[in-house]
């Protein structure tokens, strides 16, 4: 089969436009790291979607280059753990910077493993991040006239590690 001139033509000037308009691969600001403390997992039961459990946080602390405080107690992380064991998180709380200004933060993502591995940290094992997948990606809301609007304006994620009564979380601003 004969292709028609016109898409060569085509084929050189959109290769030729996308090398002069390429994108760079993103790279990862570190922002702060977060060590949340967790009040003992409610559980709903098994639901729809899988088994849902609630967690409540309690308090914890966060320090960064630019930024540095504490977890406010009274949110929580509403968890769906599905067939597989891998658990969905959804975790809402707030931020207080030693500034004195307040960060509401929604942290979304997956925590997984093999069998063996959520065993062990379902009964609060110390259990090395390499042996899981803990990732969340999150959002936040803060005063836009405050020294930290820069984060309402800046996708982040964060990697995570789970302890007894307690989670670890290291907050990347995607670049």
């Amino acid at each position: 089969m004969k292709l028609p001139v016109q898409f060569f033509i085509i084929a050189v000037i959109s290769s030729v436009s996308y090398a002069e308009h390429s994108l760079d691969k993103p790279s990862l600001e570190f922002i702060f790291e977060a060590t949340v403390t967790l009040n003992p997992p409610r559980e709903v039961g098994k639901t729809k979607y899988g088994v849902r459990r609630i967690i409540g946080i309690n308090g914890g602390h966060f320090e960064g280059p630019r930024i540095k405080g504490v977890v406010l107690p009274g949110g929580a992380d509403w968890q769906t753990v599905r067939e597989d064991g891998t658990a969905d998180l959804v975790a809402t709380y707030s931020l207080k910077t030693d500034d004195g200004t307040i960060i509401f933060i929604e942290n979304s993502g997956i925590r997984t493993a093999t069998a063996r591995v959520l065993k062990r940290l379902a009964k609060g094992e110390d259990v090395a991040p390499s042996q899981y997948y803990m990732r969340t990606s999150a959002t936040f809301e803060v005063a836009e006239s405050s020294p930290y609007n820069w984060l309402n304006k800046s996708v982040v994620i964060s990697t995570g590690m789970r302890k007894a009564n307690s989670v670890v979380l290291r907050f990347y601003k995607v670049m």
